[in-house]
């Protein structure tokens, strides 16, 4: 868990001098006049410009005490995406990707966050764009900021946080290979639309 910062503890600082009131009463004690307050710095913001301040005393059990550090993030790439399987026909496989798609939008998903994969026929927008020629095609794949659409099997289409796989056609064994693939392209889920039995069936075959 983050650390919070302790509230900065004050030091016992030496007494000045007693100043006897005009009033003529006994002096009464006067009040330690505190140090600087230590300014407790959070992690990833910069504390204020000053000048170096001279270390604290350490007693022998602060030596031995470790210094508490701020804990590492976790690493993103040990963690394998989460496998989601959405049923659909064959021929409704596309339909089903687009409805998850829009699914993951109104999440509040970004655009560029997400890649569809056909496995069969492309999508119509793939073909659309495809149209104007692959220069233009994978100039917005690049750029990275909309829904990107390509053929399973394209092996210039990267990875991107959420995959979603349209089993839409083709052999048993290009689906079996297709499906590791987009698991490695996804980097946090992996949504398949098509036929649950069949798409168990490939996806234990290619383990």
């Amino acid at each position: 868990m983050p650390l919070i910062p302790e509230e900065p503890q004050i030091h016992e600082s030496v007494p000045g001098p007693r100043v006897a009131p005009a009033s003529g009463h006994a002096a009464s004690t006067p009040r330690p006049v505190p140090g600087p307050r230590p300014v407790p710095m959070r992690p990833g913001r910069p504390g204020p410009k000053r000048g170096p301040a001279a270390p604290a005393q350490r007693t022998p059990a602060d030596a031995a005490r470790p210094t508490p550090a701020v804990p590492p993030v976790p690493s993103k790439t040990a963690a394998k995406a989460q496998l989601q399987l959405i049923p659909a026909s064959e021929q409704g496989a596309l339909d089903a990707a687009d409805e998850a798609v829009d699914l993951l939008l109104e999440s509040g998903r970004a655009p560029g966050d997400v890649l569809v994969l056909t496995t069969g026929d492309p999508h119509p927008w793939a073909a659309h764009e495809l149209s104007f020629g692959e220069a233009s095609y994978w100039a917005q794949h690049d750029a990275g900021d909309d829904v990107f659409y390509a053929a399973a099997d394209a092996g210039r289409a990267t990875g991107r946080p959420v995959v979603v796989v349209a089993v839409n056609g083709g052999a048993d064994p290009d689906v079996a290979r297709l499906l590791p693939q987009a698991m490695a392209r996804a980097g946090v889920l992996l949504i398949v639309c098509g036929d649950p039995q069949r798409i168990n069936t490939m996806l234990t075959a290619s383990v």
